[in-house]
């Protein structure tokens, strides 16, 4: 009686080759198995903030036990940390890499595409930034991402000032006004997402621009109140 051969040159029966295989559970490396817990605590946490996420529902979302969490990140803190940094970076880099233009009007359409585009792309990200949590004092605050970008803005503006005969020191006040402006409208528009990202950002530039087009070199208070 003839056997059928293996592939690997090794005889089998016929009734042993019909047999239905298991399938082999894949394991991850572990680099894999931290890029996993990353996105699914980025998920939970934007879901349902720091303190409403578990370990335990991470670990239960991933697959794996807890220990495997505290094994990579130490904790529920420990990831959380590292995805707020990554958010972080992650929309610095876009607004830094969008002031590419020479004409300041461009450039604020810019930093407004940059920030409108991350939220549209990264919106879970962006919830996260947002929300306030225990650990924001060691990974840094969406205040101070707001301020990170608005140096940038800032030395722009300064030069701006400059041509035009305005005091180059008052820049970074005004680079915040901007900056902050087009934060709080991205808050608003994350969720009710009208109008359409173009035109907010159009609406954002124009009151910005024209803004900055009829500044007074010595700006005075009209009320009564002068302190």
């Amino acid at each position: 009686m003839m056997e059928d051969v293996a592939i690997d040159g090794s005889s089998s029966s016929a009734s042993e080759q019909q047999k239905p295989r298991r399938g082999r559970r894949v394991r991850m490396t572990g680099a894999e198995r931290r890029e996993q817990l990353l996105d699914i605590g980025r998920t939970l946490f934007a879901e349902k903030g720091f303190e409403g996420t578990s370990v335990e529902e991470i670990a239960a979302k991933a697959g794996v036990s807890k220990p495997v969490v505290y094994e990579h990140f130490g904790g529920k803190e420990g990831l959380y940390a590292v995805v707020v940094d990554r958010e972080m970076r992650q929309l610095l880099d876009m607004v830094t890499g969008a002031l590419t233009a020479g004409h300041p009007r461009e450039l604020l359409e810019q930093a407004a595409f940059a920030l409108l585009d991350y939220i549209e792309r990264y919106t879970d990200g962006f919830r996260i930034l947002v929300r306030d949590s225990p650990v924001a004092q060691s990974t840094g605050t969406f205040a101070s991402l707001i301020s990170d970008i608005a140096t940038q803005v800032e030395d722009i503006l300064g030069l701006e000032f400059k041509a035009r005969g305005f005091d180059p020191k008052l820049a970074p006040l005004y680079a915040q006004a901007l900056v902050g402006s087009v934060a709080l409208t991205g808050q608003w528009w994350l969720d009710v997402r009208k109008p359409k990202k173009a035109e907010v950002a159009a609406h954002l530039v124009n009151l910005a621009w024209h803004g900055l087009d009829g500044l007074e070199q010595k700006p005075r208070l009209i009320g009564h109140r002068k302190s």
